[in-house]
């Protein structure tokens, strides 16, 4: 595997070219698949060619949404608010007031979504209990922030003592609904985990510590999107709670685990390569150790040797992505098309291999087309944060997040339940769940 090219002056780039290996493998295990059901994937909002491409790429309308498919919408929507806040939280101790209101904007959504779904899930009751614990978790969680921002040692004091209280008081209710399933001490144990996460990602940042706060922020997404399947396993009623244990329902919910976080964290590596800053090589670690998981897990799945064949190509890929970040903040429009025109040349390349290595069995225009709609919306939000648009990069930040899911959702489907069966259990065999036990045995 060869190394990213140097990006530019003060960044070495050296991402791990493995993370599209895992789209390989599942592509290639198709052709032993039962289910191949895919779901329409659409790009950004105003792009109305990758849009109508992307819709031809799909297959028949989705049906109603199951238990199980709001458990994963569970899970999405917690490890989502772990970035969210996160980004507040770091956009408030920058003192960057513009991006603080379009993060802050997109917390409240997340937090509105997330009521709705708890609703959905264990009832209107439950929800309206909830959303002011929930509202008050956010709250003092910008508190810390300002407080760090402001250096004011006894606001941060108060506003950590607000966030144990609330704790408890979530971590109780959360209990009292399981019904006895999910413990008082289990519960205060992660849901103070996940504030102990927030609050010393921002801790590091503060003190420009990126490589700390950017593992622990990482860390904090994996544990809160963990959580969502905790809670389903808790307050759900046992016949909802066996589909949980379905292998393609496992295996849908950890690609989605793992690929959503590659499009945020490739997303913080464009951010910080369009605006030059100092925490662009942290942001790069992390990518690597996203890259590494998906690989181990697909390694441990299928074996290596397509992985291999896969990566001189992805390399390209990434490295096209961050050079049209770097060519955004130097406003060199040649650089920008240069780009384009080499990701063109990807996504022709990469269709056609992969096309050949299902026996046709996917058409090169359908992978074509889902592969310009991912690029074309990593650029776009390029575009956005380049030009100080926070509201429309969160947009495209957000649709991307949720794009991931749904492909997740085919990838899952393309693996069929005889691959996805080898996978644990699920908490008690791995210690953290899903693919944790393939992950940390690499």
């Amino acid at each position: 595997m060869r190394p990213m090219r140097t990006r530019g002056p003060g960044h070495s780039w050296q991402l791990v070219s493995i993370l599209c290996a895992g789209l390989l493998a599942v592509v290639l295990t198709a052709v032993w698949a039962t289910v191949t059901a895919y779901r329409p994937v659409t790009a950004a909002a105003g792009n109305g060619a990758v849009h109508e491409t992307s819709q031809r790429a799909g297959m028949a309308a989705t049906a109603p949404a199951s238990a199980a498919d709001l458990a994963v919408r569970l899970q999405a929507l917690l490890g989502q608010h772990s970035i969210l806040a996160a980004d507040v939280m770091r956009s408030r101790i920058r003192g960057d007031d513009d991006f603080v209101q379009a993060a802050n904007a997109a917390l409240g959504k997340n937090s509105d979504a997330m009521t709705t779904l708890i609703g959905q899930l264990f009832g209107s009751a439950t929800a309206s209990s909830f959303k002011p614990m929930w509202s008050e978790h956010v709250v003092e969680v910008v508190a810390y922030a300002s407080a760090l921002a402001e250096h004011d040692d006894a606001a941060r004091a108060h506003a950590r003592e607000e966030l144990v209280e609330y704790e408890k008081e979530l971590a109780d209710f959360l209990a009292g609904a399981s019904k006895g399933r999910l413990s008082p001490g289990a519960a205060n144990a992660a849901v103070g985990m996940h504030v102990d996460h927030l609050t010393t990602q921002a801790d590091a940042y503060a003190a420009k510590d990126y490589a700390t706060a950017d593992r622990i922020n990482r860390e904090g997404y994996g544990h809160a999107y963990d959580l969502g399947l905790a809670l389903a396993e808790a307050l759900l009623p046992a016949a909802d709670r066996a589909a949980l244990q379905a292998p393609i329902w496992r295996l849908r919910s950890q690609l989605g685990k793992l690929l959503a976080e590659h499009a945020v964290l490739v997303q913080d590596v464009n951010r910080a390569a369009v605006t030059n800053s100092p925490d662009f090589d942290a942001a790069a670690k992390m990518v690597n150790e996203n890259t590494r998981a998906l690989a181990s897990a697909i390694d441990t799945l299928f074996g290596a040797p397509a992985a291999k064949s896969f990566q001189a190509l992805w390399a390209d890929h990434v490295e096209q992505l961050v050079a049209y970040g770097a060519a955004t903040a130097a406003k060199d429009s040649a650089r920008q098309d240069q780009a384009r025109t080499a990701l063109r040349e990807f996504e022709r390349q990469m269709a056609t291999f992969l096309a050949a290595a299902t026996g046709g069995r996917m058409g090169e225009g359908d992978l074509s087309a889902a592969l310009l709609a991912h690029d074309q919306m990593l650029l776009r939000h390029a575009d956005a944060y380049g030009a100080k648009d926070y509201a429309t990069a969160h947009d495209l930040a957000h649709e991307t997040y949720d794009h991931m899911f749904e492909v997740a959702r085919q990838l899952a489907d393309a693996f069929g339940a005889t691959v996805a069966s080898r996978l644990p259990r699920g908490g008690p065999q791995t210690g953290q769940g899903g693919l944790a036990g393939i992950v940390g045995s690499r």
